[in-house]
């Protein structure tokens, strides 16, 4: 691993300044993702700036209802929260899929929206990588890809979001805030991150020297359910996820959140899905034609073509729980389970 230096950031503002101050530095949460890079030598900062002594690792209700987490809170905490577990079912339920108690431990939130793509290629320095160096090729199109993108990728990059959490926040309308030296800002999670286009090594919209403070929760969505495909039974990234939120009344769909995970460049949020099913019966006959709905316009290579059928038959399965368990909304407005399954 290359040389560093290490300083430890007191407050917000003195953390973005150190930042400001060394374009070459980073910021260091968990650590569980940069680290990694850094042994592989894909990433290799000049400085580490320690922020997991911010004052940012609570967890509280907005005044609109909703829920404001820390950037710093840790993946645990997060799904251990009994707020969270209560009224937003499916992160936990993405949180605790995502890896193992030791990783959920030291993992942050702000850390596991920034965590790069698992992909082979881009975590061998021998090999080209457009994400890693800009215009050397994508050597996934015609090389190993059985788990690339099949939906908004490039031949510029088909490389996929490896997180589990940010797939759940993608379904609940999560907007994510930031500092910098210029002041604070916040972005929609479904403008955060970018297209790939030709430019895949430029991953989120954040402006440069932004560290994130904090992931907003609107208020929660009647039901949810998180659900992943994995290859094997132990902790591995998603080959297939969905997120899911769904409100029935009179046997018709009145509102529905649908995100999928480990499809795209990003957690990949179903518009076109969600469309098609609003006003719909809730039956399996509109789920299939919503998920086909959406997954027209993928475009999978010869080797993860699987992924469409997976992807629809998750769908369908989430859908069909959800509205199977659909009942009137409590007086609070929410999901009345009682906590994450």
């Amino acid at each position: 691993m290359k040389e560093f230096a290490y300083r430890r950031a007191a407050d917000v503002a003195g953390a973005v300044a150190l930042l400001d101050a060394d374009p070459g530095a980073r910021f260091l949460g968990g650590g569980t993702n940069l680290v990694d890079l850094m042994k592989a030598g894909v990433e290799s900062p000049e400085r580490l700036i320690d922020i997991r002594e911010l004052p940012l690792d609570g967890i509280g209700r907005t005044e609109e209802g909703g829920l404001q987490i820390g950037a710093t809170v840790t993946n645990s905490d997060l799904a251990a929260h009994p707020e969270v577990r209560r009224r937003y079912p499916a992160l936990t339920q993405a949180v605790l899929a995502g890896a193992s108690g030791q990783l959920r431990n030291m993992a942050t939130v702000g850390g596991n929206l920034l965590q790069r793509t698992r992909c082979g290629y881009f975590t061998d320095i021998t090999q080209p990588c457009n994400k890693r160096e800009p215009g050397s090729g994508c050597p996934a199109v015609e090389g190993e890809h059985r788990n690339a993108a099949v939906l908004g990728a490039s031949h510029h990059c088909v490389a996929v979001h490896p997180s589990d959490m940010g797939v759940a926040l993608a379904a609940y309308d999560a907007v994510v805030s930031y500092q910098t030296a210029e002041g604070a800002g916040e972005l929609a999670l479904s403008d955060f991150y970018l297209p790939v286009g030709d430019t895949p090594h430029r991953e989120t919209a954040l402006p440069s020297g932004a560290l994130i403070t904090a992931v907003t929760l609107p208020p929660a969505p009647v039901r949810s359910r998180y659900r992943k495909v994995r290859e094997r039974a132990s902790y591995a990234f998603a080959i297939g996820s969905v997120a899911a939120a769904l409100e029935v009344r009179d046997g018709v769909v009145r509102e529905v959140r649908l995100a999928y995970g480990a499809v795209a460049s990003r957690p990949w949020r179903a518009r076109t899905a969600e469309a098609v099913l609003r006003g719909a019966p809730a039956d399996a006959g509109s789920f299939a034609a919503a998920a086909d709905a959406e997954l027209a316009a993928a475009s999978p290579l010869t080797g993860n073509a699987y992924k469409v059928t997976l992807l629809r038959n998750l769908t369908i399965a989430v859908l069909t729980e959800l509205a199977e368990l659909a009942e009137p909304a409590g007086p609070t407005g929410h999901d009345q389970e009682g906590s994450a399954r």
